[in-house]
């Protein structure tokens, strides 16, 4: 019998990818024996502070890697949006599985998001979700919340906020998609890789990689290669205001993206489009573009720390 160890946060939505992706993979092979190995990431440990006043990338990472690279699990299952667009020297992503939503949704106590009294509050852990409903709704308060799918709905149901934003696919996938009130369009955009999973691998683990590129879907990888090159060329991990999309239709790759400072001014956007097999390239001269808009400026005013960092960070 064959052995393989998924290395994964211990949340349950993280839980719930892991055992996804195990499933998957002995319905491939009934004699394959999986098991978790659950790790305590620093973005795990650390509870009452917001996140981007820590800095840094792949928070909620780096522990799974150093456990991949000791050889304590074969594949890591990462929400790719945590993932930094550099990794570290000996694994790579051996597969993108299909994606599942990736927009971002409302679940609100008051209608939607243009329902929402002037002077409510929404609750929210991502810069970029600060950015968007500060350029959205100027009028309401953005709150910062931290803590899991469960804890955020459930001080939403205690009264604490008018709604929560959170991600459509990390609702779905725990069985809350009753619970949404709006699915969130453009011009609103999701993060780079949201909705995505990304099984990560050693890179000399030949045994591994031939089990889990059984999963790998080619147009979400497609579309993620995109996002996430548009990501390292920015050099942003995910405690910055960074929104990227792309599809695949006919052999065409589009890809909308925005960077934007948490005040919702100054947003910038762009939208780039060519064939499939450009698209990491695509998305590299995406981001140069924005740079050239002026997004320089407002990652540079991020990286050291010269806005209000108490603001809301990029999670679920």
């Amino acid at each position: 019998m064959s052995r393989l160890t998924i290395g994964t946060r211990g949340s349950a939505l993280a839980l719930w990818q892991a055992r996804h992706v195990a499933d998957r993979l002995r319905a491939i092979d009934p004699t394959l024996d999986v098991d978790l190995n659950v790790i305590k990431t620093r973005g795990d440990k650390i509870l009452n502070v917001p996140l981007a006043m820590v800095g840094g990338k792949g928070l909620f990472v780096k522990e799974i890697e150093e456990a991949l690279l000791a050889g304590d699990a074969d594949v890591a299952v990462h929400s790719i949006k945590d993932v930094p667009a550099e990794l570290p020297p000996g694994l790579h992503l051996g597969a993108i599985p299909q994606r599942e939503d990736p927009r971002d949704a409302l679940v609100s106590r008051s209608g939607s998001l243009q329902e929402i009294p002037t002077g409510g509050r929404i609750g929210t852990s991502s810069l970029r979700r600060t950015c968007l409903l500060s350029a959205i709704r100027p009028d309401i308060e953005i709150c910062g919340l931290r803590g899991n799918v469960n804890t955020r709905l459930r001080k939403l149901d205690e009264g604490q906020f008018d709604a929560v934003v959170l991600a459509a696919a990390g609702l779905k996938r725990l069985g809350f998609e009753d619970r949404i009130t709006q699915y969130l369009e453009f011009p609103w955009l999701p993060a780079v890789g949201q909705g995505a999973l990304g099984l990560e691998t050693r890179i000399d683990d030949e045994r591994t990689d031939a089990w889990v590129q059984q999963l790998h879907h080619r147009q979400t990888a497609l579309c993620v290669g995109a996002e996430r090159a548009l990501l390292r060329r920015l050099e942003g991990g995910c405690q910055v205001p960074i929104a990227a999309h792309a599809t695949l239709s006919a052999q065409v790759v589009s890809v909308q993206a925005m960077v934007g400072h948490p005040s919702g001014s100054p947003v910038f956007r762009g939208r780039r489009q060519g064939p499939a097999d450009q698209a990491a390239a695509l998305g590299d001269a995406l981001a140069g573009e924005l740079l050239e808009q002026g997004a320089r400026e407002v990652l540079a005013q991020l990286e050291w720390n010269q806005v209000d960092t108490s603001a809301p960070t990029d999670r679920f």
